[in-house]
């Protein structure tokens, strides 16, 4: 599985656009061939910044999301509205079972 984790602190007074570009990106996302889950959320700390989860079932699958016209025109229109360039990190995990737990 591929783990994405990304941030942008939204510019003052466009929180609420980076905010509806990002809950639009999301949901169009998560019908995507290999999606496992995609969010968005705010930082309680600094309410300016949007923190992004997203979990693919594969690093094609990911690449392929990247290649999809919407999701690069996202990524200009959101960075448009960042006050500092945005920051995304990709890892390749695999799932651990809880000792105890029953599996999944």
């Amino acid at each position: 599985m591929i783990i994405v984790l990304g941030s942008v602190v939204a510019k003052e007074g466009c929180l609420s656009e980076a905010l509806s570009l990002s809950q639009e990106h999301v949901t169009r996302s998560r019908v995507e061939p290999g999606c496992i889950a995609h969010s968005v959320h705010q930082d309680t700390e600094n309410t300016s910044r949007l923190v992004f989860v997203e979990q693919w079932a594969s690093q094609a699958a990911l690449w392929e999301h990247f290649r999809v016209p919407a999701s690069r025109a996202f990524a200009k229109a959101l960075a448009a509205l960042a006050q500092e360039e945005p920051s995304m990190a990709i890892y390749e995990a695999t799932h651990v079972q809880l000792p105890g737990k029953n599996a999944a």
